[in-house]
């Protein structure tokens, strides 16, 4: 039975919040295609919110299940459903951030907008929905033979981001170096009590880049990373022999992948929850202030408002503006 990792970010172009990548594990059928995993578990899982019931849920591309006039709920199902899974159910914001990101939960007040700051979870969900999709999914997944194991996330907030960028000349280096940090961390913690399996990884397309073979070869260097293919859609590497074989491919439109699609929607999930965090913040400081996304051109009229607030904290622009 190999195990198949999907990974994903959100906030990869915002100013304002952090960047986060998240990784998922799973265990899967030895004769299960990457891409046969929807029709495997369609009695409990689907792909977009009208489809999903009480012992269904839908797993997608978070942008297919999250807007704000659409609202967290749908999103935030999924995700606690996924964890719960992993036997993870955070009842608050600040556990969340022990059930995803459990190094940087211990730090979390190095920034003045979470200090103090907490929220009971679900936050749009219903909890009693939870209760009873959770069983029905879990079940539908034993009798397909499929197993999700972990998830994992790695949120990077303004200062570090900004920090990293300039350490490694630009912001797409930054992702696929955290990306492949977060896959290396993951693959430590696979279970091995029953020996090595085969690893499969599908990660979305970082942006245009198709050569990704310096850089799995630099985070995997005690191994020999051969290319398989680079083409526009998918660039593919492989390392190891038999058991010990491990396949990555980073893929465009990945998250048309149900281990990408949880990856997704967990870095969504977990950065609106820090978006929620930071714009109670100011807007506990600044009359009037609309919350933000943090995007491009709501963040720089969001920055502009909050600018005698922040000057008055003495807060540096790098902590709270990414600038690229």
């Amino acid at each position: 039975m190999p195990f198949l990792i999907g990974t994903d970010e959100a906030g990869y172009a915002p100013n304002l919040g952090p960047l986060v990548i998240s990784a998922t594990v799973w265990e899967v059928p030895a004769d299960c295609s990457d891409d046969r995993l929807y029709k495997l578990l369609k009695k409990v899982v689907c792909n977009s919110a009208d489809r999903a019931g009480k012992k269904r849920v839908a797993w997608a591309d978070s942008k297919a299940l999250y807007s704000p006039a659409v609202g967290l709920g749908v999103l935030e199902r999924g995700v606690l459903a996924a964890l719960a899974l992993c036997a993870a159910t955070p009842a608050d914001w600040r556990t969340l951030w022990q059930a995803l990101d459990p190094h940087l939960a211990g730090n979390l007040d190095a920034l003045p907008w979470h200090i103090g700051f907490n929220s009971p979870l679900p936050l749009a969900a219903a909890l009693e929905d939870l209760e009873s999709l959770v069983p029905a999914v879990d079940a539908g997944m034993e009798r397909a033979g499929v197993r999700l194991l972990a998830m994992y996330s790695r949120a990077v907030f303004p200062e570090q981001f900004n920090h990293l960028a300039e350490s490694h000349g630009n912001k797409a280096e930054v992702l696929s170096r955290l990306t492949l940090e977060l896959i290396a961390a993951a693959m430590a913690r696979l279970p091995m009590n029953t020996g090595r399996q085969p690893v499969r990884i599908i990660c979305d397309r970082h942006g245009g880049r198709c050569r990704y073979r310096p850089l799995v070869q630099r985070q995997f260097a005690d191994e020999l990373v051969q290319v398989c293919h680079e083409s526009p859609s998918e660039s593919a590497y492989a390392w190891g022999e038999g058991v010990n074989r491990v396949e990555i491919r980073f893929r465009v439109q990945g998250e048309e992948y149900l281990p990408v699609a949880v990856a997704s929607m967990a870095s969504k999930y977990l950065r609106e929850a820090a978006m929620l965090a930071f714009n109670r913040f100011w807007c506990a400081r600044v009359p009037e202030l609309r919350p933000t996304a943090g995007y491009p051109l709501d963040a720089r009229r969001f920055k502009s408002e909050i600018e005698p607030a922040q000057r008055a904290l003495g807060l540096d622009d790098r902590v709270v503006w990414r600038n690229c």
